[in-house]
């Protein structure tokens, strides 16, 4: 079973993968931690590394091939902002998870430690970012969402009813067939 998790920054696909994974008894990857752990070995912000990645797509071609490599492997659900799409042909379920954007920035404040404000001038920015290299280098729409098999606002549900929703869609995916 390989379950893909997108969104964008904040939407809540790293704290949903990781209870799903709990759930089903399923690895968790996160493309995110794999992206911030390379920008520290570079000693930059995620910030700049989406600058550079602007000018040079290894970076982003490293993740992806970081995230096939698993998939590959399979058991494993994937949280990544492309993954849905880069994924799509190694993947049994995608998820795309979405948020009002003043949600998302107090997400990302808290769980980095840093005031609304600058939360909210980061996602701003790493979304730009996201779009010009996604259509530069993949072709992809970010925007275009029809090829996830559920798309959820964090926001409506909370976290307990929004994991249950993607275990059972992942549990019909891998039941067998009625006899």
């Amino acid at each position: 079973m390989i379950i893909v998790i997108s969104g964008p920054p904040g939407s809540g696909k790293s704290t949903i993968a990781r209870k799903l994974g709990e759930k089903l008894d399923i690895k968790v990857i996160s493309a995110g931690d794999i992206f911030r752990e390379q920008a520290r070995k570079l000693s930059i912000s995620i910030e700049e590394l989406n600058k550079l990645a602007e000018k040079d797509r290894k970076y982003d071609f490293l993740i992806d091939e970081a995230q096939l490599d698993v998939a590959r492997k399979g058991d494993v659900i994937i949280d990544s902002h492309l993954g849905g799409w880069i994924l799509k042909d190694l993947s049994d379920l995608r998820v795309y998870l979405k948020a009002p954007l003043e949600v998302r920035a107090k997400r990302v404040a808290d769980r980095d430690k840093i005031p609304i404000q600058k939360a909210l001038i980061e996602i701003l920015e790493r979304e730009k970012s996201h779009r010009i290299r996604f259509l530069r280098y993949y072709g992809i729409d970010i925007a275009d969402l029809s090829i996830f098999d559920l798309v959820i606002d964090t926001n409506v549900f909370d976290l307990q009813s929004i994991v249950d929703l993607i275990a059972n869609k992942a549990k019909k995916f891998i039941a067998p067939p009625p006899k």
